[in-house]
């Protein structure tokens, strides 16, 4: 096999090939073999049809196509084994000529890594912004605990306030049309953690048992259904019940109740430990963040577009699933933000991630970082973790998901590279 390279704009190769007439006519009669194993040609049993009358029933191109398919997987293994190319897609052929008897020639195209050129990546000294526990922290921890164990009390002798629970009908209505799901009876909403429309709460704020009234609202303009979004709706209520919320006594009985101390400053005690655990966990992830930040910055590589639209076109899966999984559709998605907005969007990540990934493999490297066998078994133990199932339930379902056991490797590889990074730069907290 003879090869001549060309090099192309955009980190593409032009591979010329030329396969000797003896092997390009075994391929071929090898395919021919393959193909007569399905044909049914009459007088013949299956596979047992000589060449040329597998050629009258098929035709050539048939069985050119078929010895390609069979043959350009070695051809293209040994073309890059044996010009060290790092391909990030699928080689595909442009041309060929293919004439029994003739050398096999093939113009074949290779999408190469781009090459990237680090900056200084060792050795650094960045001052990051420490995170700050806010000064009410404690006290909302508290609060939020007594929330949870507050018991209700029905009120009957007063006006509702903001902070009461309230049970009442409703039906609305948006341009003299009844709106579709938009009633219920005997409602139960927390007027101080509603996530109805902005300005529905509000107005169930003084009103009296019993009371029928109407609350004017408009829907926000992004909101889902196009044909309610920024409409004004009215809503008539009626107000069937007022309770209010009983906080528990903050003492050591209380305590002793809800977890494992003995005193209020055992649970104050607690309570500290989790909020300077989570000023640790902050100023790590900051810290990898502005270590990374600085690198990537630093480091230059030009990227040709197919690699972030191949990454776009990812993305727009994941978030497709997203939007799934949280009751909506892309079509939803679409009106709400619209097309273009969306996909610059996504572009615009998927260049910043492809970007760190070409960093993050060309440190690994040039440090010699390799993901062994126990730290992508580790990433397994996370997912199973994660989702409560087996690891080999885990690895069977994972299987069927082409490209997903790269994208673990891609992860634990990840995260070896920011630990040595973390490792080898000094970070200052201000």
């Amino acid at each position: 096999m003879n090869t001549t390279i060309e090099k192309q704009p955009e980190n593409i190769v032009k591979v010329d090939i030329e396969i000797p007439a003896k092997d390009a006519v075994s391929y071929y009669n090898n395919a021919a073999k393959r193909l007569a194993q399905y044909v049914n040609i009459p007088g013949f049993r299956k596979g047992k049809a000589p060449r040329n009358i597998v050629e009258q029933y098929v035709g050539e191109d048939r069985i050119k196509h078929e010895a390609l398919e069979g043959a350009l997987p070695k051809i293209f293994s040994d073309v890059i084994k044996e010009n060290k190319f790092d391909v990030v897609a699928q080689p595909y052929v442009e041309s060929y000529d293919y004439k029994i008897g003739s050398d096999l020639k093939i113009t074949a195209k290779m999408e190469l890594r781009p090459e990237v050129t680090l900056g200084e990546y060792k050795g650094l000294t960045i001052d990051v912004e420490g995170y700050k526990i806010p000064e009410d922290a404690m006290q909302k921890s508290i609060d939020g605990l007594l929330e949870q164990h507050a018991s209700t009390v029905i009120v009957t002798d007063r006006k509702t306030v903001a902070t009461d629970i309230v049970v009442f009908d409703f039906e609305g209505f948006s341009n003299g049309e009844k709106i579709e799901h938009g009633d219920a009876k005997n409602y139960t909403l927390d007027l101080a953690h509603s996530s109805f429309i902005p300005g529905f709460a509000e107005q169930l704020v003084d009103k009296t048992l019993g009371e029928e009234f109407e609350i004017n609202v408009t829907f926000p303009e992004e909101y889902h259904e196009k044909k309610l979004a920024g409409q004004p709706a009215v809503f008539k209520c009626k107000i069937n019940e007022i309770k209010t919320k009983v906080l528990p006594e903050l003492n050591d009985e209380f305590v002793q109740k809800v977890g494992p101390f003995k005193t209020v400053e055992d649970l104050k005690s607690d309570i500290q430990k989790y909020l300077d655990n989570q000023k640790a966990d902050i100023d790590r992830v900051n810290s990898e963040k502005a270590v990374f930040e600085k690198i990537t910055g630093e480091a230059k590589v030009e990227i040709q577009q197919s690699m972030i639209d191949r990454e776009a076109d990812q993305l727009l899966e994941e978030y497709k699933q997203k939007l799934s999984m949280q009751g909506f559709t892309w079509e939803q998605a679409v009106q709400a933000q619209g097309y273009d907005n969306i996909m610059n969007s996504l572009k615009e990540d998927a260049a910043v991630r492809v970007k760190n990934t070409l960093v993050i493999d060309k440190i690994a490297k040039e440090e010699n970082i390799t993901v062994s066998q126990a730290d992508f078994g580790a990433k397994l133990s996370e997912l199973s973790k994660m989702y409560n199932i087996d690891a080999p339930t885990m690895i069977k379902q994972l299987s069927q998901t082409p490209g997903v056991f790269n994208a673990l490797s891609q992860q634990a590889l990840n995260e070896k590279v920011t630990q040595f990074l973390s490792e080898n730069n000094t970070v200052n907290l201000k």
